[in-house]
């Protein structure tokens, strides 16, 4: 299933070899990203989509395609798993800068505060609130969240801790 985005904000424009930093570029840290999410009965599937397409700057959002997983629950209640692998290298160090400029003070904080455990074997694993993401606001949470898993390539915890630190996830 393709969405098409008619929203959204670029702030960052694309370089032509990555994101800039310092005296280099930052390109090909990123293998990909994958994101998965639950809509439960109650929600609206076209809501939960838009949520995650919020999260990702425009020209990841425009060409998201969902694998839609019918799922039961413990009652019996029908919930939809929705997954996507992004892999456009160009485009996936942007997502993080979206988000790293997007994140509250608090949450960069928070997430500073407990790395360690957000990373496992080259992945930065992040939880993002659908209802605050369908509203544009980026919040991090651990109830009933977006699942983003961001695989490194080759990086080690302090790698990519400092990785966090120039795309703007941590202060």
């Amino acid at each position: 299933m393709k969405r098409k985005v008619l929203y959204g904000c670029n702030k960052h424009k694309r370089k032509k070899r990555g994101i800039m930093h310092g005296d280099g570029y930052i390109t090909n840290v990123i293998g990909y990203i994958d994101i998965r999410v639950f809509a439960h009965a109650t929600e609206d599937i076209d809501k939960v989509q838009t949520a995650v397409s919020n999260l990702l700057p425009i020209e990841l959002a425009e060409i998201l395609i969902f694998q839609k997983t019918s799922l039961t629950g413990h009652y019996g209640n029908p919930i939809t798993l929705f997954t996507t692998k992004l892999t456009d290298k160009k485009a996936l160090p942007e997502a993080l800068q979206k988000i790293g400029s997007n994140l509250s003070s608090l949450d960069k904080e928070d997430l500073n505060r407990d790395l360690k455990l957000h990373l496992e074997k080259g992945n930065l694993y992040l939880r993002f609130d659908k209802q605050s993401a369908f509203f544009g606001s980026f919040k991090l949470t651990q109830n009933d969240p977006i699942h983003f898993k961001i695989h490194f390539k080759n990086k080690t915890a302090t790698e990519i801790a400092d990785l966090c630190k120039i795309f703007g996830l941590l202060p």
